[in-house]
């Protein structure tokens, strides 16, 4: 890694600043609503209230897919920071909490007036697969005037997440910050978060991790929509050239990370029955980042990742319910020999 200035963070994430509802329902409610098991889904403000007021009662929990990420490194004892936009609203004022009483370094002001602070609808069914109904709110509108270039310059890694690509202010500005964060000597990470939205902004995405990216987070069908390929082998095989790190999530099936042409199989951890898919990747990226930034192999990394997710589809709701470093085993705690 390059050291321009020292790094007071292990990762500063960019991503949606979401308070999660988590519903329990039956797949005729998805049927109802037209809406696709496992899908994520954007709908505006009057929509979403439409389909929250037809649900049983939910858990609200403060969520945004690398805010997620940030929870899951701030439990491993990493030091993190957030960039994301909400309101100075109840939701806002709930994720504003959340975040900072774990520990997690969030400096983005409220914006006051406009739309509301984001809220995604997750709707759990019984096999334990979510599906994602999200109303962005002013969480989408993140612009260059939210970056914290002082914040940005301190991170390792920058963690960019994918779903901001939806948002053509938003892309914007993820291009600066990960600029910014180069000229730093940081590195960029990037999730591609979801499949239709890696097929909306492909080329975008190509641009990206082609130009800015070292450490990549997809899972088969993202990777497999980023590069136009039919197969999981089709996708490994360009991925084991260049420098890329490339860490790719397969449910029930593990990982596999790929980095400096070889790559680790990863096998699943477990911890009981799965309840909740829902933070699986981004606690796995969670556990990855953690290793990578105390210089762990690659192995480790994704091991450490794979237990970060075991936790967190353990319960519901999309950040760990328990501390993650007390579950590390000795060999895989980069804080054991400085503790």
């Amino acid at each position: 890694m390059n050291h321009h200035a020292p790094k007071s963070h292990h990762v500063v994430a960019i991503g949606h600043a979401f308070v999660d509802v988590v519903v329990r329902v039956d797949e005729e409610v998805l049927q109802r609503h037209g809406l696709c098991k496992g899908s994520s889904v954007l709908l505006d403000q009057g929509q979403t209230e439409n389909l929250y007021g037809t649900l049983g009662p939910g858990l609200e929990t403060s969520g945004g897919s690398a805010a997620n990420t940030v929870a899951g490194l701030a439990s491993l004892g990493s030091s993190a920071g957030f960039i994301g936009r909400v309101c100075d609203d109840q939701l806002g004022h709930i994720f504003r909490h959340d975040i900072t009483a774990i520990g997690v370094d969030y400096r983005t002001p409220h914006r006051p007036g406009g739309a509301a602070t984001g809220r995604c609808l997750v709707l759990i069914t019984p096999d334990a697969d979510r599906t994602m109904v999200a109303d962005p709110g002013c969480a989408g509108d993140l612009g260059e005037e939210d970056l914290d270039p002082q914040l940005i310059q301190q991170a390792k890694v920058l963690y960019l997440e994918g779903y901001l690509f939806d948002d053509p202010g938003a892309k914007v500005a993820l291009y600066q910050a990960a600029t910014m964060a180069r000229q730093a000597g940081g590195q960029v990470a990037l999730s591609l978060s979801d499949g239709f939205c890696v097929e909306r902004n492909r080329e975008d995405f190509s641009r990206m991790v082609a130009e800015h990216v070292d450490i990549l987070f997809a899972n088969e069908v993202e990777i497999m929509t980023l590069l136009q390929v039919s197969t999981m082998a089709d996708a490994v095989e360009p991925m084991k050239q260049g420098n890329l790190i490339t860490a790719l999530t397969r449910g029930a099936q593990g990982s596999l990370v790929i980095g400096g042409g070889q790559v680790h199989t990863i096998s699943p951890h477990t911890m009981g029955p799965v309840v909740d898919t829902a933070g699986a990747g981004d606690l796995y990226a969670a556990g990855f980042l953690h290793g990578y930034t105390h210089q762990l192999p690659l192995g480790d990394c994704g091991r450490i990742g794979s237990l970060a997710a075991a936790e967190v589809v353990s319960h519901l709701g999309p950040r760990p319910a328990m501390c993650l470093r007390h579950l590390l085993p000795r060999e895989l705690d980069p804080l054991q020999s400085i503790s």
